[in-house]
């Protein structure tokens, strides 16, 4: 993986120690395909994004409904981190964004027999001044909308857990390590 301690170390620096989070679980073979549809990419960094009190939350085509989450995406291979963070914002929100911590560090093992998944997950605090949602990937996100800290975690988090998805209850413990982290 191309986030390796040389990448992570100075982010730790800058926007300080995150909260650690090792979590397992038992995927089914849908989410073992949305795990692996790019074998190379075994992570992702979440983005809780604030304006004031309001927090950016995507939808993507395949979520079931009710669901919205935090924005996010994959850094590419040879991308600066924090390039990487603003591209995935502008894409899936249209928000510039400014990092300012570092909340959460989690590694998870996605249980799917024979072939289980390392993840990686990095959640930031950004702000925003950008007052509109836009996205510019609509082939990836379907809508966003500004909600709050509270409305994600209560119902938004109660919707997740009816799901029954395991990678939903792996969204939940991010999302309450994060809160917990601010």
């Amino acid at each position: 993986m191309h986030l390796t301690e040389a990448v992570l170390a100075p982010l730790r620096e800058r926007y300080g120690e995150p909260a650690r989070l090792k979590w397992t679980g038992k995927i089914s073979e849908y989410e073992h395909g949305l795990a692996t549809y790019n074998p190379k990419r075994m992570h992702d960094v979440t983005l809780f994004i604030l304006n004031g009190e309001r927090l950016a939350l995507i939808r993507k085509p395949h979520f079931e409904e009710g669901i919205w989450r935090p924005p996010g995406g994959g850094i590419k291979p040879g991308e600066r981190f924090e390039e990487g963070v603003r591209r995935e914002a502008l894409e899936e929100t249209g928000l510039e964004v400014e990092l300012r911590r570092y909340l959460v560090d989690a590694e998870a093992l996605f249980l799917y027999e024979p072939h289980d998944v390392p993840w990686r997950t990095h959640v930031f605090l950004a702000t925003t001044d950008g007052e509109e949602l836009d996205p510019l990937d609509l082939d990836e996100i379907e809508a966003a909308r500004w909600g709050t800290l509270e409305e994600l975690a209560g119902p938004l988090r109660a919707r997740l857990l009816e799901t029954g998805r395991a990678f939903w209850r792996y969204r939940v413990a991010l999302h309450d390590a994060a809160l917990g982290a601010l």
